[in-house]
C-alpha cells in the first residue's frame, strides 16, 4: 500500500512541496469494493468506467419554446418573411406524431422531439401568430436551437471515468443513463485518537491544567466529510504502554491512522520512539508555519500519519498534507488541483523566509475586487480564528513580508473537500 521515503534525520527541515510529494509518490489505492445503489454513491469513488448503455439525450429535441420548421421553407436572405401553418404541438414526453410537410410548422416546446421531417427551431419570441398561421422573419439559419441525439454522450462511450468521485452531478449523470446501480471502491478505514494527559473528554470537569480534546472532533468531521469509515479510539494518555496498544489496535483494524500530539520533541513526546520501533516511519520537521513536526510512515499494512496537537497546526497539516493522501488511497484520480486565488491583502506583516505560511483569512469583496483580511490572531493553538475564517493565506518561501495592497494567495476552505 505504501513504501515511505528514507527517514530524515533530526536536523532535516522538508520543503512543503517536497513533503506533498514523498507522501503522494509513496501510495496507492487500496484494494476490494462493492455495488451500491445510486443514492448510496454519493462521495464514493466509482471502481469501474461508467458505460452510456444509450445516447443522451436520445433524440434530436429543441433547446428551447417555439415553433419547429423546415429550413428550406424559410427565407434565410433579406426578404420578407416567411409565413407557415400550424398543424399541431409537440411536448417534451408528447412527441408529434406526424410528418411535416413543405408549408407546415409545429408548435414545439423545450425538451421535445423533433419532428419527422423538421430540422431546425424558430425561438417563439421572434415569431407573430394570427391563429394557425405564423409569420417569420428572414435571416433564419438552418439547424438553430436543436440538441443533437448522442451530443452529450453516445451510446458505448465512458460517461464517467474509474476514479470519479460521485457529486450530484455524476448521480444525476447516472441517472440519466438509467443506470441504478454503480461499483465503488470500497470505504477508507481511518483510526484516529488524540494524545496527552492533559486531554478531558467533552462532558467531564477539568482538572487544573486540563484541556477539552478538540483535535479527535475536528479531524472526526474531516474525515466524514470525505466520505471515510472513521474508528474513534478517543484519547490515549502519554504512556508509552497505552500508546503501543492504541497503535497496534488502530494499524490491526485500519488503513490509515491518524495521530494528533506527541510528535514534537519534549519529555513526555514518545510517539517518534514508539512509530520507529513498530513500524517504518520518517520523522519530518516541516519548513511550514503552524505544523512544523509531522511524522507519515506506516505500521503494519497501515498508513499512519503523526500530527502536532496544537489545534490550528493540527487542521493545516490536515489539509495541507493529509487530505489530498486520503484521496489518492481511495482511488480518487486524478486528484482534484489545489483551488488557489489571487487576493489583495488588507493586511501587513513581516514573516522569515524558508518557510510557508498559512494564515487564516477572510474574504473581503468590493465589486469585481477581491480582498482578504486576517482572520483573528494567528497562533497555532487560537481555534476560534479557524472558525472565523474562510480561507487560507498562503505566503511562500521567499515572501518575507506583505504590504497593504500586496496580492496573495488564497485558499478557499469550500475548495478544499
Amino acid at each position: 500500500m505504501t513504501h515511505p521515503p528514507p527517514s530524515s534525520t533530526a536536523q532535516d527541515v522538508l520543503k512543503a512541496a517536497d513533503a506533498r510529494r514523498l507522501i503522494l509518490d509513496s501510495l496507492s489505492p487500496v484494494t476490494g469494493g462493492e455495488r451500491v445503489e445510486l443514492h448510496a454513491a454519493l462521495g464514493r469513488v466509482l471502481a469501474q468506467d461508467v458505460i452510456a448503455p444509450l445516447d443522451v439525450p436520445m433524440h434530436d429535441n429543441s433547446a428551447m419554446d417555439g415553433y419547429a420548421v423546415r429550413a428550406e421553407d424559410l427565407d434565410s436572405g433579406a426578404g420578407s418573411e416567411t409565413r407557415l401553418t400550424v398543424v399541431g404541438s409537440a411536448l417534451a414526453g408528447h412527441p408529434f406524431a406526424g410528418r411535416l410537410r413543405p408549408g407546415e410548422a409545429v408548435r414545439i416546446m423545450t425538451g421535445a422531439v423533433i419532428p419527422d421531417g423538421a430540422d431546425t427551431v424558430v425561438m417563439q419570441e421572434i415569431v407573430r401568430r394570427e391563429d394557425d398561421r405564423i409569420f417569420i422573419p428572414a435571416g433564419q439559419q438552418k439547424g438553430r436551437n436543436l440538441r443533437r441525439a448522442g451530443e452529450d454522450l453516445a451510446a458505448g462511450s465512458v460517461a464517467l471515468p474509474a476514479g470519479r468521485r460521485c457529486g450530484p452531478a455524476e448521480l444525476g449523470l447516472i441517472a440519466s443513463l438509467g443506470i441504478g446501480e454503480v461499483a465503488v471502491r470500497r470505504r477508507l478505514r481511518v483510526a484516529f485518537f488524540s494524545t496527552g494527559d492533559e486531554l478531558t473528554p467533552i462532558g467531564q470537569p477539568l482538572k487544573p491544567g486540563a484541556i477539552h480534546d478538540s483535535n479527535r472532533h475536528t479531524l472526526a468531521g474531516a474525515l466524514a466529510r470525505l466520505g471515510c469509515e472513521l474508528l474513534d479510539l478517543g484519547i490515549v494518555p502519554d504512556r508509552p504502554a497505552a500508546l503501543e496498544a492504541a497503535f497496534a489496535e488502530a494499524a490491526g483494524t485500519a488503513d490509515v491512522v491518524i495521530t494528533s500530539g506527541g510528535v514534537s520533541v519534549g519529555d513526555a513526546d514518545f510517539i517518534r520512539e514508539l512509530m520507529a520501533r513498530m513500524g517504518e516511519v520518517s520523522f519530518w520537521k516541516l519548513a511550514i508555519k503552524p505544523g512544523r513536526p509531522m511524522a507519515f510512515g506506516r505500521i503494519g499494512d497501515a498508513v499512519l500519519f503523526g500530527l502536532p496537537g496544537n489545534p490550528v497546526a493540527t487542521m493545516v497539516s490536515f489539509y495541507q498534507f493529509v487530505q489530498d493522501a486520503l484521496l489518492s488511497l481511495m482511488g480518487v484520480t486524478p486528484l482534484p488541483p489545489a483551488a488557489r486565488f489571487a487576493a489583495r491583502a488588507d493586511f501587513a506583516l513581516r514573516k522569515p523566509a524558508g518557510r510557508v505560511e498559512y494564515l487564516r483569512g477572510r474574504l473581503l469583496r468590493d465589486g469585481a475586487a477581491l480582498g482578504v483580511t486576517l482572520a483573528g490572531a494567528q497562533g497555532s493553538g487560537m481555534l476560534h480564528s479557524m472558525s472565523e475564517a474562510d480561507c487560507f493565506i498562503v505566503l511562500p518561501e521567499d515572501c518575507t513580508s506583505v504590504q497593504a495592497g500586496d496580492t496573495v494567495f488564497i485558499q478557499p476552505f469550500h475548495g478544499l473537500v
